[in-house]
This record gives structure tokens, sequence and C-alpha cells, in this order.
């Protein structure tokens, strides 16, 4: 899809300094700008490839005076960065604007879904499931039975979405994530064996839900997994059964929360993470990435290390684990004066 340099200054409410009938079709970096892309310039450092870039539209701050020949058309804005962003925005929602059932696809007869949905080829969706208006679930995608989605819902391709997991409005599921598979529960017998406990809960989550790509999230023994509003998880997070993450909420990739854990509201996690079952963890808590988690932690806590301790201990004590090997060296140069 193309736009000229007067439709984007239109929709930016900008000032074409250039070209206007100008087209573009791509998005770059300026210092990568090409024939038919659309750049932006806001930070000084980056001043110089305003000369040399070969971007056909570069959208830039009202103050900017040129004071070189330039190639590339302007569109001058009061803040140029964060009209790059609504751009951006636009050509999201212009790149993902699918409706239509594709085929082959499945939809059981008693599914009830809303206005506009998009159902990409290959995809499945069970009994009784009930999806909400404009959503789009994008090719190779399953919906288990007993699904409950709303609206203006992503599910991307290759996604599953397990029986009886409730999904919010707003929320975006991205590639090979698994929503809803089985707890990790076993319980041992004498002989070495182990039988499977039944995990017949659900996963809910709530409004304004990210979920990362290969992230996995394991329905409840009994009850609900819950994932709180405006939660974002990174790509290949591992949530535990009976887990429950607080609002606003984010954690990296490769982080593991294990079973019955609670993290509460506004807390950072870093990647890498590893957090024990059964701990509670308060809010607005920041944990650094690598940090093992054994203990509950408390409201406000900067933690790190594993196991994780204080942060600013943490950092003081550093300085010590880095200069062991010569502290002993000196006590033992000491231990052999002292003698």
């Amino acid at each position: 899809m193309k736009f000229t340099a007067a439709q984007i200054a239109g929709i930016l409410e900008g000032e074409v300094v250039g070209n206007p009938n100008v087209e573009v079709f791509k998005l770059s970096k300026i210092e990568e700008g090409t024939d038919g892309s659309l750049t932006f310039l806001s930070n000084p450092k980056y001043l110089n490839f305003i000369y040399s870039t070969q971007a056909s539209v570069t959208i830039v701050n009202n103050t900017f005076v040129a004071d070189g020949p330039i190639a590339t058309t302007l569109i001058k804005v009061e803040d140029a960065y964060g009209a790059f962003s609504k751009i951006l925005t636009f050509y999201d929602q212009v790149k993902h604007n699918k409706s239509g059932i594709e085929q082959p696809s499945v939809i059981a007869e008693n599914v009830k879904y809303g206005k506009n949905l998009y159902l990409g080829s290959f995809s499945y969706i069970g009994n009784n499931v009930t999806i909400g208006n404009d959503v789009k679930v994008y090719p190779n995608s399953f919906i288990g039975d007993n699904v409950e989605i709303g609206n203006n819902v992503i599910i991307f391709a290759g996604a599953k979405v397990y029986s009886e997991s409730k999904i919010g409005n707003h929320c975006t599921i991205h590639s090979g994530a698994i929503i809803g598979a089985d707890g990790f529960g076993f319980a041992p017998n004498e002989d070495g064996s182990y039988t499977k406990i039944p995990q017949i809960g659900n996963v809910i989550l709530e409004d304004h839900v990210d979920v990362g790509a290969a992230t996995t999230i394991d329905r409840a023994t009994m009850g609900s997994t819950i994932i709180r509003k405006g939660v974002k998880l990174d790509n290949q997070i591992q949530i535990a059964h009976n887990v429950e993450i607080g609002e606003n909420t984010v954690i990296a990739a490769q982080t593991g929360v294990a079973g019955s854990t609670k993290i509460g509201k506004n807390c950072m996690i870093g990647g890498q993470v590893g957090i024990a079952g059964h701990l509670v963890l308060g809010n607005n808590i920041r944990i650094q990435a690598q940090s093992g988690i054994g203990r509950n932690i408390k409201d406000d806590e900067i933690v790190q290390g594993s196991p994780a301790f204080g942060y600013n201990d943490f950092s003081k004590s550093y300085v010590h684990f880095r200069n062991l090997p010569k502290i002993v060296s000196e006590v033992e140069a000491l231990k052999k004066k002292i003698q």
C-alpha cells in the first residue's frame, strides 16, 4: 500500500516541504533509508543523516532548518518522534486489517461470533466457543471447546487456546503461544512411577493482556490461572498452574514462574528469572535478570542474585565477589607474615 507525502501530512497535520506527490510504501531508520521509504529525525545525534538519507520522506520537528542540500521530502510537525509513533500505529492497523473466513477452516455449528471476524485458513474453532467483535485469528490456530474471547483480540498464526480458557478484550496472543495446557501435576507412587493429576481448571486473561511468542500459560489444577488486566508477557515465558499475576506487571523473556505463586501489580521482572512455587511477591517490586526467587518478597523491594537479596546489598557485595581471588591471596600473605 502506497501513500503520498501529502496524505501522510494530512494524517499528522504537518507541512510538506518538497514534493507532496512523492510516494512511500515502507518504513526505515534514517541511516538506512531507501527510495520509497518513510523515516523520521528527532534525535540530534542523527542530524548528519538528514543530508545523506535516501528515504523519500522524512518527518522532522517544526524547528528543523537545513544548513545544506537535502534530497528527501520533509514533513514538519510539532513532535517528530510522536508523529512517527502515530504512523507506526496506523501502519500496524492497516497491515492487520483483515476480515472474512478463509478456507479450509473448521467452525463448530454452535459457535457464536461477532462482526468483522477474520479466521485464517487451517484454523479450528471448537464447540460452544463465544467470540466478540473485530477478532482476528490467523492461520493454523486452534481454539478449543467452551472458550470465551472478547472484542478486538488478535491471535497470531499457530497459537493454541485450550478448552475453557477465557480471553478478555484487546488482548494479543502471538505465534506459538499456548494458553491452557495441563499444569505439571503428578503424584509419586511407591514403585517410583507417577500418576497424573487431572488438571480441570482453566486460564483467564483479563483485558489488554499481551502474550509473547512461544509463551505457555498452564491451566489450573482447580480454579483458574489468572493474568490480570494490562499484563505484558515477553516471548518464551512459562507460567505454571494456579499462578496469579497482578495488573500491569511486565515480565521479560525466558522467565519461569512455578505453580501457585502470586505476583502483585505494577511489577517489573527481568529475563531468565526463576521463581519458585507457592510464593507471594508484593506490588511494585523489581527483580533483576537471571535472579532466583525462593522466598516471599515485600512491596517495593528490588532484588538481584541467586538466591536473590536486596539490590543495593547485591551491588556492594559484587565488588567483593569480583575481587575474591585477590582478597584470598592477601589473607594468605597475612597468615604467612603472622606465622
